[in-house]
């Protein structure tokens, strides 16, 4: 090759391209080695994205070669004359030491904003803010759940290079949903795992398999009458005394046995066939009635894990406002002393309401206005309380503009707001020896009774 050849300025910034590339490439492989690169997008930012730039080098270079030789054709003497470097001479020592330093700067300039971007792109603001009104009520419910302390894509993006390409697809498709306004509102439920959420996610931090035993769970509920009088059960909940234990709540989850499924719908709401394999490797198949031979022929088959159930765990929106309230007054936000705090807090939550700023403001005049028309007489720092707290509670769970509302998505973990448990336990699903999913409520948990 003569030396000609490379001449051509796009060969010359292919070379820049190409050998600045690779020098990334090197260090950030080096990083991701010793374990400084943890978060999901750094494979895909590492073995996928900076070897398509440094192949964009080499196609610059291999097209300014063939540029030049072309030109060099038509015209021979068309010769560039390349600069002679002697070092022999200070201004050249100094000038390629300038260079070579401002090289070093620029690369360290590189790797500093590749990680930089790396922590941004899985940061929750970036999932959450960037695409600030379709995510906005998964991400304020995502500051106030169990699991805010969590990162989006260490749930929402698998590990491995497949899973980082389906949920790069997925967010390009995405994008350009709201790019064209064209996104669903709401965000459909049940937002895509990656394959294996169970085995990839779940049991990085929780084990089903352990022994966990019975829990006690007290409900506190409240009337609508002037002393907002409370009800409280209390319940036993069977969630999982041994992995084979058949009566308990994580059996399903356990590694010892395996459920399938089929459902029909993107919610995983109706469940027509269920296929159970338990511990000893014993199978039995349920099939709902009136249940098509062809669906269970060609439906896909899922495998029941922990986000079967626990399906909101990471986005909670509460699915009725008198369970919202409810549990505000059993957390003392609001205070029972205040008459009929629970009907009229419930009332104005659940009215309609152009936009959120309207809501806070009608709950903020509704409350004051009602307790100033009973004489005005109770504590105005529980009544400000009380108004903050039905304020926070609407700003959590309701989003007019995304037309998020009480129930919107449906909670699994349960069967008083949605179907829940009963998609299956409904004593309908009948295998060929004639038994059923049992509907007994005992299976999962056991009403302990108060003394008078």
């Amino acid at each position: 090759m003569r030396r000609d050849a490379l001449s051509h300025p796009l060969a010359i910034a292919g070379v820049m391209v190409a050998t600045a590339s690779a020098a990334v490439f090197v260090a950030l492989l080096i990083a991701m080695f010793a374990g400084l690169l943890r978060n999901p997008y750094a494979g895909l930012v590492v073995l996928v994205v900076i070897p398509a730039v440094f192949m964009v080098g080499v196609v610059l270079v291999a097209t300014g070669i063939w540029l030049r030789r072309r030109a060099l054709k038509r015209d021979p003497s068309a010769v560039d004359d390349w600069p002679v470097v002697d070092f022999r001479h200070v201004a050249v020592r100094r000038t390629t030491l300038l260079i070579t330093a401002l090289a070093a700067v620029n690369v360290v300039i590189i790797l500093v904003a590749g990680y930089g971007t790396l922590h941004w792109m899985e940061s929750p603001g970036f999932c959450g803010q960037t695409c600030h009104t379709p995510m906005q009520p998964q991400y304020m419910a995502w500051r106030s759940a169990s699991h805010a302390r969590i990162d989006c894509v260490s749930c929402h993006v698998g590990d491995g290079t497949d899973a980082f390409v389906r949920s790069k697809l997925a967010g390009v498709r995405q994008l350009m949903s709201v790019a064209v306004n064209s996104y669903a509102r709401p965000i459909a439920p049940g937002a895509e795992m990656p394959p294996g959420a169970q085995a990839r996610t779940c049991d990085s931090c929780h084990r089903p398999e352990r022994a966990s035993g019975d829990r006690i769970r007290v409900v506190r509920e409240y009337a609508d009458d002037e002393a907002n009088t409370e009800t409280i059960t209390v319940l036993r909940m069977h969630v999982g005394k041994t992995v084979d234990s058949t009566r308990a709540i994580h059996w399903h989850a356990s590694p010892a046995t395996k459920v399938e499924y089929i459902s029909t719908d993107a919610e995983r709401q109706t469940i027509p066939y269920v296929r159970a394999t338990d511990s000893t490797g014993h199978v039995k198949e349920y099939v709902a009635p009136d249940t098509p031979d062809q669906l269970l022929r060609d439906a896909p088959r899922q495998t029941m894990d922990c986000i079967d159930c626990h399906n909101t765990v990471g986005h909670p929106i509460a699915p009725t406002a008198e369970q919202a309230v409810d549990r505000a007054i059993a957390d003392a936000l609001v205070s029972r002393d205040l008459p009929y705090a629970r009907r009229e807090i419930v009332h104005l939550v659940k009215a309609s309401y152009p936009s959120q700023a309207a809501a806070l403001s009608a709950i903020d005049q509704g409350l004051r206005s009602f307790y100033q028309s009973n004489g005005g007489t109770e504590d105005q720092h529980a009544v400000t309380q009380t108004v903050m707290a039905a304020q926070d509670l609407y700003r959590r769970n309701v989003f007019p503009p995304m037309k998020v509302t009480w129930g919107s998505y449906p909670d699994n973990k349960g069967h008083v707001a949605s179907i829940g448990c009963f998609r299956c336990h409904d004593d309908s699903h009948k295998a060929a020896d004639g038994s059923t999913i049992s509907a007994d409520c005992e299976f999962c948990h056991t009403q302990i009774e108060r003394p008078n």
